[in-house]
């Protein structure tokens, strides 16, 4: 590991927002990145991204994955030096396997927080949920018949959408299910992770900025402002309608979900 390291550019801080789909994880990234202090949190580590990123920066996550993860880290921190990533769970145990396999971050025995804290060194865990799960399932629903995963100025669906609730039941059960798996990797390490609400995002989108940064302990200049979110929210007149004709013709479904 010595090797590895030697050449690192070794951030004060790294820390993981851990998230599913339609969590609000962009508008938090997003949020985060725009303060210039807290890193560029991406979806670093997603296969179906990294060749975009390894092209950028001259990489080959095929043959060295130590390598990527090194330029990865390299490229991104701020110049606080901190850096921040993106994970969600539904590829939580590829992104393990692939760090264990390059075998730069971890001996025999390694735990799982260890190899990721040799990766990414004095890493934080940052959790960000939805406490409305039926908004949620209805905004991944329309997310995946739009193909419109990110709202900005600029963007526009490629699919009109339609109300399905055998789709929305499913977006419930999918969501549900990777929560847990991320309930279960932070019991399994044994950490409690910085929770952030969807919702109390929303309602307060720079004190929930804020304070992220507190717990990270990064510090802005004085005086700094934090401008409003460049994320656009999905939920509209649609989604209300979709939510009142779900619990109306799903009488198993709860009010409150």
């Amino acid at each position: 590991m010595g090797g590895l390291f030697h050449n690192l550019r070794h951030p004060r801080r790294c820390y993981v927002v851990c998230a599913i789909p339609r969590s609000g994880s962009n508008l938090l990234t997003d949020g985060l990145h725009a303060t210039r202090r807290a890193g560029r949190p991406k979806q670093f580590f997603l296969a179906g991204f990294e060749a975009g990123y390894a092209a950028k920066h001259a990489l080959d996550p095929a043959h060295d994955y130590a390598a990527y993860v090194r330029g990865i880290v390299n490229a991104k921190t701020t110049s606080n030096e901190v850096f921040g990533f993106k994970l969600m769970s539904w590829y939580l145990d590829d992104f393990l396997r692939r760090l264990r396999e390059a075998r730069a971050f971890s001996d025999t025995g390694t735990s799982d927080l260890d190899l990721l804290r040799n990766a990414f060194p004095r890493l934080q865990f940052v959790h960000v949920f939805r406490r409305n799960k039926l908004r949620q399932a209805l905004s991944k629903a329309r997310a995946v018949q739009t193909d419109l995963w990110k709202v900005k100025d600029g963007r526009t669906a490629r699919g009109e959408p339609r109300f399905d609730p055998e789709l929305i039941e499913r977006c419930l059960k999918e969501s549900a299910e990777q929560e847990k798996i991320w309930q279960n990797f932070f019991q399994r390490i044994g950490i409690e992770p910085f929770r952030v609400e969807y919702e109390k995002l929303c309602a307060n989108y720079e004190g929930t900025i804020r304070a992220v940064l507190d717990f990270l302990k990064i510090s802005l200049p004085p005086r700094t402002r934090i401008g409003p979110p460049v994320t656009i929210k999905q939920s509209d007149e649609i989604s209300g309608a979709w939510e009142e004709r779900f619990l109306k013709e799903r009488s198993s479904a709860p009010a409150q979900i």
